[in-house]
């Protein structure tokens, strides 16, 4: 099974507009009338069909959930296959000598799991998936966006509260007699 979200080089959980996105660039990208090359023009031909394929699933929504069942599916029984299935026994809480035997040998990477080089071989994997780390830029942005935004509302709702009359004395109360904002006034004074 073709895995639609490594052709459009876009992360699993992209939303619609980043797949629209990376799907254009990719467009521009091997477009056959950009080469020169006949070989170029052949296989740019067939790397925008794949494109053109993925996009087409990943952009209905019927059919986008019906691959990522799909797709789950087989990740899941590729994970059998490779860390077989594991039986604990009861006793003792070993796993039994069956399985162990029955286990493929794990490549390398897979050893690294856990380990101080496993840490950095996921970090240089974030760092060269490029539309994932911009992904989690944009999702910073509009956190770091949302969190002011929140800060100044409070602060303008606090102000307003303060010159409105009958809830004047409500702010002082909370202000000047709250013993937290108390305990703030005494560190500062």
């Amino acid at each position: 099974m073709k895995n639609y979200y490594e052709i459009l080089q876009v992360n699993e959980n992209a939303s619609t507009e980043i797949i629209e996105k990376a799907y254009k660039v990719l467009v521009k990208k091997y477009h056959p009338d950009l080469q020169k090359d006949e070989k170029i023009k052949e296989v740019t031909e067939k790397r925008l069909k794949e494109i053109n394929e993925a996009y087409d699933v990943l952009s209905n929504a019927f059919l986008k959930e019906q691959y990522d069942i799909e797709l789950k599916k087989e990740k899941e029984e590729q994970f059998k296959k490779t860390y077989g299935e594991t039986d604990y026994s009861t006793e003792k809480g070993i796993r039994s000598k069956k399985t162990i035997e029955e286990q493929p040998q794990k490549s390398v990477s897979n050893r690294r799991m856990g380990t101080f080089g496993g840490i950095i071989d996921f970090v240089k994997m974030l760092y060269n998936d490029r539309p994932k780390r911009q992904e989690y830029k944009e999702m910073t942005k509009k956190d770091l966006l949302a969190v002011v935004l929140t800060i100044i509302v409070v602060i303008i709702l606090g102000v307003i509260l303060w010159f409105i009359p009958f809830t004047n004395g409500w702010i002082r109360e909370l202000i000047f007699e709250n013993p937290i904002f108390q305990w703030i006034g005494s560190i500062f004074s």
